[in-house]
């Protein structure tokens, strides 16, 4: 047995010196051997002594435990009673060890006054529903999750029928009805070319027939107001230096006329 010739820190109480001497001599505390615990423990109180520290009654009552389960172990017949006496002071040093670990735990964590922190844990969600509803909540919600998921659908054919599915008029093919009025009647009121018009674009194709025919000199007006005329222009007067396509459009709606 080695000799305690060390400055001794301070114990918090006999569990705190007796689990001291466990752990410096490496012991199982499970199975602790007493007589060697007891040897150390009582010179440790004795060095206690000699730096003339008072020694509380609690460390003398453990003191006095441990020589009693020396005692009885010395007894043969009282083995179930030593097994017992050595269970309890182990309980008491391993709870009292657990004490020390979370102390140590929370000093780490400990931020001032009454607060603690630590990191944050995992928690697994828990997707169980377990609200109630009533039916027509449920429908109310399913409406309006359908709502919500047909706004995310492209638009429906009828919502672009006033945009793509608006007749749009060529000038070319007002041109051609132009000429095939002037050429059956000779001469027309401007008004009436505009009075089976169908759509705006209807109109504005007419107007714009009427411009190009005008500047190519096919055509002549003649008044104004709701008296104006038009009529044909002499071919010998026509202006020959339209555009190709322009002359091309006549050209067939020349023959359209002619078979009509």
């Amino acid at each position: 047995m080695e000799t305690i010739s060390y400055k001794l820190p301070d114990f918090e109480g006999p569990l705190d010196l007796l689990l001291f001497l466990v752990q410096k001599n490496k012991l199982n505390i499970y199975d602790i051997p007493i007589a060697q615990v007891l040897e150390q423990y009582l010179a440790a109180i004795q060095q206690m002594k000699d730096y003339n520290m008072d020694v509380a009654t609690e460390f003398l009552e453990m003191a006095a435990r441990l020589v009693h389960i020396k005692s009885v172990m010395l007894l043969p017949r009282y083995e179930d009673e030593t097994e017992e006496l050595k269970r309890e002071l182990s309980g008491q040093l391993i709870e009292y060890q657990l004490c020390q670990q979370m102390a140590r735990r929370l000093a780490v964590d400990y931020v001032g006054g009454d607060l603690f922190i630590r990191e944050a844990e995992e928690v697994e969600p828990d997707m169980t529903y377990r609200r109630t509803h009533k039916a027509e909540e449920m429908l109310d919600a399913f409406l309006s999750a359908a709502g919500r998921g047909k706004r995310r659908l492209p638009p429906p054919a009828q919502a672009f029928h006033g945009i793509v599915a608006r007749k749009i008029v060529p000038v070319s093919t007002k041109i051609a009805y132009v000429l095939r009025k002037l050429y059956t009647r000779g001469k027309v009121t401007y008004q009436s070319l505009f009075k089976k018009a169908e759509s705006k674009s209807d109109l504005v194709a007419t107007f714009l027939a009427l411009l190009e025919l005008i500047k190519s000199k096919r055509i002549s007006v003649e008044g104004e107001g709701e008296e104006q005329q038009i009529q044909m222009r002499p071919p010998e007067e026509w202006d020959t230096t339209v555009p190709e396509e322009f002359d091309e459009q006549n050209e067939s709606t020349e023959v359209l006329t002619d078979g009509n």
